[in-house]
């Protein structure tokens, strides 16, 4: 179960036109930190890339799922991109990558980091899921079908869609 206002239209940005990894990040950031006030994007991009030092958060078959924890999150938030045109992350299957979804976490919060990365790469893994991803247009869409997918369908009640929080 995905946590409340963990994602919303603000933070989802159909057919970006990134071109590089560092790029997608930036923009990862960007859309993070819409949602934390007080964290700024050069933030959130810095713990990104600190992570992708470690190892490529490209797990195949064009996803990537960039994550971090950052001091004064208070609550796992996410974002998602989806390019143009796949870029080179580094990716496990050395594929391009195309959905990009960005994580951040309280720094403290290892065990649910490590829940919601296990129950995103399990969403991620459904080829059907990514290709109706892939085929949205709008923000809009594109929540609506992650809303609707098995790992929002018992989220926490009360959660505002497009709330951008």
């Amino acid at each position: 179960m995905f946590p409340e206002n963990f994602l919303s239209a603000g933070r989802i940005k159909p057919r970006s036109e990134a071109t590089s990894k560092k790029r997608v990040l930036e923009e990862i950031g960007d859309l993070l930190s819409s949602s934390v006030p007080d964290l700024p994007p050069e933030r959130i991009f810095d713990k990104l890339l600190e992570r992708e030092r470690l190892g490529s958060t490209g797990v195949g078959q064009g996803i990537a799922l960039p994550h971090a924890r950052i001091q004064g999150v208070s609550v796992a938030k996410g974002a998602l991109i989806h390019l143009e045109a796949a870029v080179d992350f580094d990716a496990i299957d050395n594929q391009g990558v195309d959905l990009v979804f960005g994580l951040i976490v309280p720094e403290m919060a290892t065990e649910e980091h490590l829940k919601l990365l296990a129950q995103l790469a399990t969403l991620f893994s459904d080829q059907d899921f990514c290709g109706r991803l892939r085929d949205a247009t709008t923000s809009d869409q594109m929540l609506s079908i992650i809303e609707q997918s098995p790992a929002a369908t018992t989220a926490a009640p009360g959660k505002q869609p497009g709330s951008g929080q």
